[in-house]
């Protein structure tokens, strides 16, 4: 590991116009953290890469680097891309356990948090950075939101999460877990008691459906759901995935892990929007891949699908008449989720789009004054570092409000 890092660190051409760190969300300054790197200040260029990304550690293992960093490197043009997210990951992994913990001056005006997932955890550390009380309300037993119950264990180890919770209590973070606002709490309540303002970020992890006859059958899963507790589900040999995202990806992977032997994943079109790495992977566990697959409706016995037809351009332009029974036993959906709207029905005044997303403005509040947001609630379902992006943008926003 060490000589591999280090020798990606020396092929870095510290480009003056880094087209690495333009294409990161949150703008990694990866020349810098490469320089400091190969001089040795580990906890300096750790200090930074927490500074600009307090979730660091867990994006080095969980983004989607060749279309971020790796795949806007100049070195990729013509040979491989240096793989930043090894030295970042050795780097932050470090740092995270090391790092002194000094708190500010403490403020007088207190924030709460709504969701302890990436947007969640983002603000509360910033907002904490600046001397603010912060209580966070998770309902959920654990922090983590879908790291915590939407990865897998061999991709994203839930000691990172353990680690991260450790240090968020040391900046004097209080989590709530097992709290919900919105039922036996209300945000109405949070602001009669004393919060100067209020960030939510319940993320998106309601499952999205087909709409199709079958879902609610016995051997159907959202895939979600299973990869929140694998354990509890018994899916036989045979196993039949509609998605092809990197979500659809972890359920196939997972589910070759606990004992399915002929794991498919199955896709209208020819396109697939999970990583090229992580399909890698996946074909390289053993899962298969069907193109041209439209899902028609599910039975006991599998799902039932309709063969697409394309041109030549891999286009679809129809549909043969026939229809093609899967047989396994178990079908898991697995095409995205989308945000509750539970806490959105309990608030007055708290509005959500068209798409059902929570409405903020440009300075991420939402239709309730002193209220913000941020995250796959605000966006739909994106990527952690996505999510980081947003909540830092609403951690700034709460200050000038509370300030103001």
């Amino acid at each position: 590991m060490a000589l591999h890092i280090v020798a990606e660190a020396n092929r870095c051409l510290n480009c003056k116009n880094p087209r690495c760190q333009q294409g990161c969300p949150v703008h990694t300054p990866i020349p810098m953290i490469i320089q400091l790197f190969k001089e040795g200040k580990l906890m300096e260029a750790g200090e930074i890469l927490f500074e600009n990304n307090p979730l660091s550690a867990v994006c080095a293992i969980v983004c989607n680097h060749e279309k971020q960093c790796a795949g806007n490197c100049i070195r990729g043009i013509k040979e491989t891309p240096i793989h930043f997210s090894s030295i970042e990951e050795y780097i932050s992994d470090m740092y995270l356990d090391r790092m002194v913990i000094e708190r500010p001056e403490r403020k007088d005006k207190r924030a709460a948090v709504i969701g302890c997932g990436p947007a969640g955890m983002t603000v509360a550390i910033k907002l904490a950075e600046e001397g603010y009380p912060v209580t966070v309300f998770e309902w959920k037993g654990k922090i983590g939101g879908l790291l915590q119950y939407g990865i897998p264990e061999f991709r994203l180890p839930k000691s990172f999460l353990e680690r991260y919770q450790a240090r968020m209590e040391e900046m004097g973070i209080t989590i709530r877990t097992n709290t919900t606002i919105g039922s036996v709490l209300m945000i109405d309540e949070l602001l009669r008691d004393g919060y100067a303002s209020i960030f939510i970020g319940t993320g998106a992890e309601k499952p999205r459906t087909l709409g199709l006859q079958g879902e609610s059958l016995g051997n159907v899963l959202f895939g979600l759901n299973y990869l929140a507790n694998p354990k509890g589900h018994k899916l036989g040999d045979r196993v039949a995935i509609i998605g092809m995202g990197n979500a659809a990806m972890d359920v196939a992977r997972t589910a070759l892990r606990n004992g399915s032997r002929h794991v498919t994943l199955y896709a209208r079109s020819k396109n697939v929007t999970a990583s090229s790495s992580e399909v890698s992977y996946t074909e390289l566990d053993g899962a298969e891949f069907v193109f041209g697959m439209r899902i028609e409706k599910i039975t006991d016995e599998g799902p039932v699908f309709r063969k697409a037809v394309f041109n030549e351009k891999d286009e679809i332009v129809g549909y043969e008449d026939e229809l093609v029974q899967v047989h396994a036993d178990s079908t898991i959906i697995s095409i995205s989720q989308v945000p509750r709207k539970k806490l959105a029905r309990t608030t007055e005044g708290l509005e959500l789009t068209e798409r059902g997303l929570l409405e903020v403005d440009e300075n991420y509040m939402t239709t309730r004054p002193g209220v913000f947001g941020a995250g796959d609630v605000v966006t739909g379902a994106k990527t952690v570092v996505h999510a980081v992006d947003g909540a830092k943008k609403a951690a700034e926003a709460m200050i000038r409000y509370m300030e103001s």
